[in-house]
């Protein structure tokens, strides 16, 4: 597929077929994750795979729990992949101070659309979710203090073709040489 073709393409999906995900495929994706640029080459991110059903029920079961319940359609994905971050090394955290920027989710942000993006290209559907428990995903993964589930991707063979969601236009969003 053409990149043009695979951006706009790409939806959120929220239903995927009862079909397992080739682990070939779900490596491919995490190699496109894992190519991305990051501040001072940080590379701030782990990625965990889930797609051992019960070992990925029990984890959405956690994830999912509370307020966070209503992201549990996710569960139905066969793939759940938990992004854990890393603030990062010295010199990019020396940047986030000054900028007041945490770049390591910036650079998650990249990492992760390469991810969607490889996904889409390969006839898979992704959806990003930032709405789960991440105290208690951490929880589960044993996580040493300083890492935290930021969010979580679902994965799979989608089940439906959402239309495309309004976006404004150019002429709303880009000005050249000045603000207005």
């Amino acid at each position: 597929m053409e990149l043009e073709q695979v951006i706009s393409q790409r939806r959120s999906i929220r239903k995927y077929q009862d079909k397992p995900v080739e682990r070939e495929k779900i490596n491919a994706c995490l190699e496109a994750a894992r190519l991305a640029p990051s501040a001072c080459n940080s590379q701030p991110w782990h990625f965990v795979v889930f797609d051992d059903p019960q070992v990925k029920d029990a984890f959405c079961k956690e994830a999912f729990s509370g307020v966070y319940a209503m992201t549990k359609w996710a569960a139905a994905a066969p793939v759940i992949i938990a992004v854990v971050s890393d603030a990062g090394n010295f010199t990019s955290r020396i940047g986030n101070f000054f900028r007041r920027t945490e770049f390591y989710l910036l650079d998650q942000g990249i990492s992760c659309e390469h991810l969607v993006l490889r996904a889409q290209d390969l006839g898979l559907g992704t959806c990003w979710i930032g709405w789960l428990n991440g105290e208690k995903a951490a929880k589960f993964l044993h996580l040493p203090k300083g890492k935290k589930v930021e969010h979580l991707i679902a994965m799979g063979y989608p089940a439906e073709n959402p239309a495309p969601r309004p976006r404004q236009t150019l002429e709303e969003i880009v000005s050249y040489n000045k603000y207005k």
